[in-house]
């Protein structure tokens, strides 16, 4: 019988494994700050907030709005509430899109020299703004963050009275 070796078994050459575990230990760092990334929108609004409002928004997320539903229904369901702060509605505290007080900048807004839109009164305005959003984008506001989907999610009579609400709205109660 031959006496036991005194040395250790030898080691593999190549990398240690230490090395290889600080290697994967990288590159799931590396894949996941990856993934967090998000895009920067082009105004002032922080990206926390315009990113969490509109990924909250999604055709699919959104349930057809009939307008028999109760005004603040219409407003919750249809997603509004995410975006905007609109009187008389719980929850409407939104900042990524303007405050919705028709009632005041309306008229303001038909007659600013960059508006494009096809509207003559503040009621057609409201119904282009949610159903053509690119039309006339306030200053001082994302560009690319109002869903242009709408039209397929929120039936006539919806948008209707949504108009109806909204042109009425002249200050934050």
């Amino acid at each position: 019988m031959t006496p036991p070796s005194a040395s250790p078994p030898e080691q593999p050459s190549g990398i240690p494994e230490r090395a290889v575990v600080l290697l994967v230990v990288g590159l799931v760092l590396l894949y996941a700050l990856w993934t967090l990334r998000t895009p920067s929108p082009s105004s002032g609004v922080p990206d926390a907030v315009a990113t969490a409002a509109t990924g909250a928004l999604s055709p699919e997320r959104i349930p057809l709005v009939t307008g028999d539903e109760p005004i603040a229904d219409i407003f919750t369901k249809a997603g509004c509430v995410v975006c905007h702060s609109i009187p008389g509605i719980p929850g409407a505290n939104g900042q990524v899109g303007p405050p919705l007080l028709l009632g005041t900048t309306g008229q303001q807004r038909l007659q600013d020299p960059e508006y494009r839109g096809q509207a003559k009164t503040v009621h057609e305005y409201v119904v282009e703004s949610v159903v053509e959003p690119r039309r006339f984008i306030v200053q001082g506001y994302p560009a690319e963050t109002m869903p242009t989907w709408y039209g397929s999610k929120l039936s006539a009579l919806a948008l209707e009275r949504i108009a109806a609400y909204l042109e009425r709205q002249t200050e934050v109660r």
